[in-house]
């Protein structure tokens, strides 16, 4: 395996594992966001408020987007188990 090839796999995973991640933390920052404006407007300062809602949210989408976490994860594995003889040789 040369050098350009591994640079290659490592940079398309970062890029997959971003791909996973980014819908989750910005679904996180979303209610974040929202639970603060509702804090702010409201001149409630209670630290525990937000950390259900976001707990909530962040749980509620991964459930609702695990087929597509699941199917992307597979894809990719089978993509590397598919490349395996190319890293050997």
């Amino acid at each position: 395996m040369n050098p350009d090839f591994a640079v290659e796999l490592i940079r398309l995973m970062l890029l997959k594992a971003t791909q996973l991640a980014a819908p989750i933390l910005v679904t996180g920052m979303t209610i974040g966001t929202s639970v603060s404006v509702f804090q702010t407007v409201t001149s409630v300062q209670e630290q525990t408020l937000s950390f259900l809602p976001k707990t909530m949210g962040i749980a509620a989408f991964i459930i609702v987007a695990s087929p597509w976490i699941l199917r992307t994860m597979i894809e990719y594995t089978r993509w590397m188990i598919q490349l395996a003889p190319q890293m050997v040789g």
